[in-house]
């Protein structure tokens, strides 16, 4: 099987910290070769259901399913060989340095007492220099920038080979460069490996432009999900995010941009039971 016709698929899902409630019987299936953008204000369940899809939260109620199966019933090295995700904030082991953490992508694929192999030495030098880090790669990783260190996490789940990857925020402490080389770097990897990848995005714009499918999320719950053009409308951005807007055409690629509106400009307007309108932004994260 490969990862065009890989299918993660959320049913009925409730996930919950305690006795608050994140995700209420949630239904969502990934579209397999597809890059699918996970959109919504702070807290409404983005990274929740990334973690959840990941098998690091135990569902109240219902399944995370690949291929038709639990995820909790799959023995984990054989799930890390499918499934790969990059957290909104990942840990490295204290000193390690970058060649070392981008290598650890290699565990699930190699067996028990197997040397290292070129073929991981490829994969670990090709996944650096795909996100521009191999010159980084004697560096302790603590001794980089935010951005950098990103770009280094990054690397790691490329070496990992998946044919899922889920990303949590990616483009967190990148500058505008940096952010626009990694979602072509994502782009890239989905067009010519077909590698379907899920990820929580922080700008509406950005994942106008480089996802197939957004999907909105409110206070654990869908809103909407099909392509930028059909979720990014001005009652939707309002319903979601509490936010006037305007929506038109990017100039340069064509895709749905969202303009914000001020809650000052005499364009906002209030709509019961949305909250009030938030200016400057065009999105949340959490």
């Amino acid at each position: 099987m490969n990862a065009r016709t890989r299918q993660l698929t959320a049913e009925a899902l409730s996930v919950g910290y305690g006795d608050l409630t994140i995700l209420d019987g949630l239904d969502l299936a990934f579209e397999p070769g597809r890059i699918t953008a996970i959109v919504g204000p702070n807290g409404c369940g983005k990274s929740t259901l990334l973690r959840s899809c990941a098998r690091l939260l135990t569902p109240r109620e219902g399944r995370v399913l690949l291929d038709g199966s639990a995820i909790h019933q799959r023995p984990t090295k054989e799930l890390a060989r499918v499934l790969g995700l990059l957290p909104q904030s990942p840990i490295a082991p204290e000193g390690i340095s970058v060649a070392e953490l981008v290598g650890r992508g290699r565990h699930p694929h190699q067996r028990a007492l197997a040397r290292w192999s070129a073929r991981d030495s490829e994969v670990v030098a090709a996944s650096l220099e795909a996100t521009g880090t191999a010159e980084l790669a004697d560096r302790a990783v603590d001794e980089l920038s935010g951005g950098q260190r990103q770009r280094v996490w990054i690397a790691l789940a490329l070496a990992q080979e998946t044919e899922v990857l889920l990303l949590d925020e990616p483009t967190t402490y990148l500058d505008v460069t940096h952010q626009l080389e990694v979602l072509d770097l994502l782009r890239q990897l989905n067009r010519d490996r077909g590698t379907t990848v899920v990820m929580v995005l922080h700008d509406l714009n950005l994942a106008a432009r480089y996802a197939d499918v957004l999907v909105a999320i409110r206070e654990g719950r869908i809103r909407a999900a099909g392509t930028p053009a059909e979720v990014l409308v001005p009652e939707l951005v309002r319903e979601v995010f509490a936010l006037e807007s305007r929506v038109i055409a990017d100039p340069v690629y064509g895709s749905p941009l969202v303009v914000p509106i001020s809650r000052h400009h005499p364009g906002a307007r209030m709509d019961a039971g949305a909250g009030e309108p938030r200016a400057g932004v065009a999105a949340g994260a959490g």
